[in-house]
Order: C-alpha cells, then structure tokens, then sequence
C-alpha cells in the first residue's frame, strides 16, 4: 500500500465541481481504500506563502487530498489526473496501516 498526497489550493477546479472533490471521485471509481481531502492552516510552495485568516474568503487556502491504494492503482490516478491537464505537486509514500484496540 502506498499513500499519494496531492498539494493544490481551495478554489481550483476542474470542471464544474473542486479539484479536490474530483480527485476523490476519481480514486473512488478506481476502488482506493480511502481518501480524505484536509484544509490547511498555512503553507508555502514554489508560488510563496499562503495562510487561511479570519478575513480570508474561501479561495487562496491550501488543501491536501490523501490517498491510500495499492501502487498500480496510484500510477493510474496519476495517469487520469495528467490526462485531464490537471497540473499540481504529488508526493507518494509507501504505508503501513491498521487498526487501534481490541481484535475483533
């Protein structure tokens, strides 16, 4: 299992509907075992800082999409994602996961 994360800012999109939200959609369809997009408080990348403040409207905010597939899985969203000219930074790790408390 592999963990791809996605860096893009709030207000992109891709079509009708957020970037984010296609990007889950789409790694839905494809059977990821799951994916969670995140509002950041703040970042930087190589277009220079961007923070969220009480007078921020909706917009300029940085958000994260993970998710967690198997690799081939992955090379296909990356695929889908670039066929769609959707052009934003990845980063890919590979993972361990599981669960807290009692076995079941």
């Amino acid at each position: 299992m592999e963990l791809l994360r996605f860096y893009l800012q709030q207000n992109q999109r891709h079509g009708s509907m957020p970037t984010y939200q296609w990007l889950l959609q789409q790694a839905h369809q494809l059977g990821a075992s799951g994916g969670t997009a995140f509002h950041a408080l703040g970042g930087f990348g190589r277009h220079g800082w961007h923070q969220q403040s009480f007078f921020e409207l909706a917009g300029d905010i940085p958000v994260a999409v993970e998710i967690v597939a198997e690799a081939e899985l992955l090379d296909t969203l990356i695929r889908i994602t670039t066929e769609a000219a959707i052009t934003i930074p990845w980063l890919r790790i590979p993972v361990r996961h599981g669960y807290t408390g009692p076995a079941a």
